[in-house]
């Protein structure tokens, strides 16, 4: 197992040994704390776990690589190891999100408070690292600014259950098609079945998270949430572009997203919430009754 953590704190390497054997449940022996650069022969290279670290600039301190091979038994998630660390090294730690975002990362304080960082590097030689943001104040970080990442719940994928099926029963139909009949089952991107797969995807991941209490980050954008009901509206054009043995695969799956939605969210007959997503060009066009319904609480005005 590796783990990747950065440190606020400039701590020795000896607390690094004493810190991750108590973290990991083996001797002190067990780990190879030691510079990457240093002298190999003085390496304890038979030992279970190695720490390699190295010195970084700006608002982190030490760069740690950590490796636990086979033999020891405890090997947490990198989550977990790193809230051990910083309780026992007495530190703030930092550790890579699993979000696209190189910027995206996780921090822990010494007490177990857990939010979401933003990391940035300079592009001096050597880089300066400076958390530029976080979702909660950090005592540790005083200069990051508070603030929720969008770019964050962009990234997150949802199971979309309903959209695969839908994609998967398409596969099938075309495999069975004629070769005249599977020209009409194009599905490249532009094709009346890719947009349909594509925005059924994206119907259906505002609806998952609204179902989840918009977990993992507890909030919604509003403009991501808009950017949904414009899919949904795609949808409602798409139906009759499809090939007839398609179409109902669309129907039924859109009918059972559609249900799902309604029951996640409340009625919106004045369209306030619309107004509040479409601002000036609100009068523009028609909404579907999709635009007039709202869920409660609406995600991004939580706290």
């Amino acid at each position: 197992m590796t783990y990747s953590l950065l440190t606020i704190d400039s701590i020795s390497p000896e607390t690094m040994a004493v810190a991750l054997a108590g973290c990991l449940g083996i001797t002190v022996g067990d780990v190879d704390v030691a510079d990457p650069d240093g002298d190999p022969d003085l390496r304890n290279w038979d030992a279970p776990v190695s720490c390699e670290h190295r010195a970084v600039y700006g608002d982190v301190t030490w760069s740690l690589d950590i490796y636990a091979d086979e033999k020891v038994a405890d090997q947490p998630l990198e989550p977990d190891l790193a809230a051990r660390f910083a309780k026992a090294a007495s530190t703030t730690v930092l550790f890579p999100a699993s979000e696209a975002p190189p910027s995206a990362y996780w921090v822990v304080t010494q007490e177990g408070r857990l939010t979401r960082a933003r990391l940035e590097l300079s592009d001096d030689e050597p880089p300066l690292y400076t958390v530029t943001a976080v979702e909660a104040p950090v005592p540790q970080l005083p200069r990051a600014t508070v603030t929720r990442f969008a770019e964050i719940v962009r990234e997150q994928r949802p199971d979309t259950p309903v959209a695969n099926a839908f994609a998967a029963s398409v596969e099938l139909v075309r495999k069975s098609a004629s070769e005249l009949a599977r020209s009409s089952l194009d599905d490249r991107t532009g094709s009346p079945v890719w947009s349909a797969k594509d925005n059924l995807v994206a119907w259906e991941r505002v609806i998952r998270q609204m179902e989840s209490g918009w977990a993992p980050s507890g909030w919604y954008p509003a403009e991501l949430y808009r950017e949904r009901l414009e899919a949904r509206d795609a949808l409602a054009d798409i139906g009759s572009r499809l090939p007839g043995d398609v179409t109902q695969l669309f129907n039924e799956a859109l009918e059972q997203l559609d249900r799902c939605f309604a029951a996640a969210t409340a009625e919106d007959a004045a369209g306030l919430l619309r107004r509040e997503l479409m601002g000036a060009s609100f009068e523009q066009a028609p909404a579907g009754w999709w635009w007039l319904r709202r869920p409660n609480p609406v995600p991004w005005e939580q706290s």
